[in-house]
């Protein structure tokens, strides 16, 4: 029997009565992140299994030591920024301040001062307790993000046997590698196979890897062939539909997008003439702490971060997607797409994704500055005729409709579920 088959019809068709997973717990386990991609995808996945008539935990774990939650450190921040998760109920967990006190120096701290960030997650993630209140949980799945988030979830489990689909979120060895780039270490340094090693032992305890773009569920069915693995594209939430004329690049601030920002402002700006473009989010923080004098030198471009960037979306005339660096899948490239705008983009920004970006009628592809630059002046030309979007008849609002939108997700996560028994 095919996978799709152990469903009812209308859950397989993803129908507003479909409601699998009824009478089910759901525990989402995820990093206390906010802002960003990652916490986005959480949200996704808190929603998803809600439309699938599940009650849903969301279980923040803070990748620090700190006072207990949600006091201290990070949590005001976490907890201010992340009202519409969405959870029937929320509860949090950090290591203790006491771990210090434990062979935690030796274990991960010292191992992190060579640039083992992999081993770092993992000593914190197995310090963090049970969370307040969770006494009286009882789990029938747990869909962890990150292998990191796995020994705390064998604390949350209480020697349970209980389903684990793991959501991969791209191999983050590459990540690490990418962040030391900007980090202080001293040698002997971690490599990435030393980092990647750890990752995939401790994958190997999920009954099912979830992978949220191409590129990763090649790779991971390569690294781990015994495993189940499944390629489920995230749901992004919709942007609103495009309707300005504004020029726009969205990017918050971590490493690959600061690459990638440092290339369109020494390699592309040059070469855009009276084109303008807006810059949105938190990368104006991060260009600043690298590179000052760029930063300075286009001081007038950045806008900084926004409380409604849905609002960036309905004014935008053009989206800038200049993409160099970076690995998995591009939130924000599908945030783009959804608000149905036309695109100047990298072929990188699609990376993940099962789709030949020449083929959106709405993309003006570039395989080099001059091509984005050219591109972009185009963009600049039509929105100065007072040209806003069609996003109605956008190629790429329809390919964020059949395979990024939340009714996709949950039609694609309950197809996989159903493999685990729990249904």
């Amino acid at each position: 029997m095919s996978e799709a088959a152990r469903l009812s019809p209308e859950a397989a068709r993803g129908g507003a009565d479909a409601a699998p997973l009824a009478g089910k717990t759901v525990a989402v386990v995820h990093a206390a992140w906010h802002s960003c991609g990652s916490y986005q995808v959480n949200v996704s996945q808190i929603a998803a299994y809600k439309r699938l008539g599940a009650r849903v935990l969301s279980i923040a774990m803070m990748d620090d030591i700190g006072r207990r939650p949600p006091h201290g450190g990070r949590w005001a921040g976490y907890l201010a920024a992340t009202r519409d998760i969405g959870a029937d109920r929320r509860f949090y967990s950090s290591a203790p301040l006491s771990a210090l006190a434990s062979r935690f120096l030796i274990d991960g701290w010292w191992r992190l001062i060579h640039g083992d960030q992999a081993t770092w997650l993992i000593e914190i993630a197995k310090r963090a307790p049970l969370p307040e209140g969770f006494e009286g949980e009882r789990i029938d799945l747990v869909h962890a993000n990150h292998y990191f988030t796995l020994p705390f979830v064998e604390t949350l489990r209480r020697g349970r046997r209980i389903p684990i689909v793991l959501e991969t979120q791209d191999i983050q060895a590459r990540q690490y590698v990418l962040r030391n780039k900007g980090g202080f270490f001293i040698p002997p340094y971690a490599t990435y196979d030393d980092m990647l090693k750890i990752e995939l032992e401790w994958m190997r305890r999920a009954d099912l890897c979830a992978h949220l773009n191409e590129e990763e569920h090649e790779d991971f069915q390569k690294l781990l062939p015994k495993m189940r693995h499944k390629l489920i594209y995230p749901a992004v939430a919709e942007a609103p539909r495009a309707r300005g004329r504004e020029i726009v690049i969205v990017a918050s601030d971590n490493y690959a997008n600061y690459m990638s920002l440092r290339w369109f402002l020494q390699e592309v700006v040059p070469r855009g003439g009276a084109a303008r473009v807006s810059i949105y989010g938190n990368i104006d923080g991060g260009l600043r702490k690298r590179d000052a004098a760029l930063y300075e030198a286009h001081r007038a471009l950045f806008k900084g971060r926004v409380d409604d960037i849905g609002a960036i979306y309905a004014n935008a005339g053009c989206v800038l997607l200049p993409t160099v660096e970076g690995h998995g899948l591009s939130i924000k490239a599908v945030e783009a797409l959804s608000c149905g705008a036309p695109l100047v983009a990298t072929p990188l920004a699609f990376r993940g994704m099962r789709v030949d970006p020449r083929r959106l009628g709405n993309v003006a592809l570039a395989e080099n500055s001059a091509e984005f630059a050219l591109a972009w002046r185009a963009a600049q030309a039509r929105a100065d005729a007072g040209e806003t979007p069609l996003w109605e008849l956008s190629d790429t609002r329809r390919l964020y409709e059949e395979s990024f939108s939340p009714q996709a997700y949950a039609r694609a996560l309950a197809t996989a579920v159903a493999t685990l028994g729990i249904m």
